[in-house]
């Protein structure tokens, strides 16, 4: 579905309409004097996921880390929920996203080399005709875990190296 979005009355525009309804839940960037890579490991490593984002009870991927992948997380006091990886760049991109009735969630962290240092951003968003409800349920709890599951992950990978 396409919504169109007239400007001056000259021009057309086509937006996807589920563009138009995506929420933003959460976001958090963070700074590191890691390599990307090392992040890269510890997002592809779903076993290990409650160690630094301890609302996932756990994570299980139906088979090896790649792009197209399905795998199943259980939040601490909420339902299993099934997702795909629907981007995976090495060292630079891992996303993944699940099906709700009426909407999609999607986890988007990037990694970006500056210099010395390795810039970590992490983007929570809900998108489809059903994404407000989602977002009453789900919002709060996204905005307070999301950056503290980014430090936790920068301690650790630091800590490692």
């Amino acid at each position: 579905m396409y919504l169109a979005i007239f400007g001056n009355g000259l021009d057309l525009q086509m937006v996807s309409a589920h563009i138009k309804s995506m929420i933003e839940l959460a976001s958090a960037r963070i700074s590191s004097i890691a390599p990307p890579e090392a992040f890269f490991a510890k997002w592809t490593d779903h076993a290990t996921w409650s160690v630094w984002s301890p609302d996932s009870e756990w994570v299980r991927l139906d088979g090896p880390v790649a792009e197209g992948a399905t795998g199943v997380i259980k939040p601490k006091g909420g339902p299993k929920t099934r997702f795909v990886i629907s981007t995976l760049t090495p060292g630079r991109e891992y996303t993944d996203t699940s099906r709700f009735p009426g909407a999609r969630l999607t986890f988007q962290h990037l990694l970006t080399r500056v210099g010395d240092r390795t810039e970590l951003d992490v983007r929570v968003t809900l998108a489809g005709p059903l994404a407000w409800i989602w977002a009453r349920i789900l919002g709060n709890g996204f905005r307070t875990s999301v950056p503290a599951d980014l430090r936790r992950l920068v301690e650790l990978v630091e800590s490692e190296a």
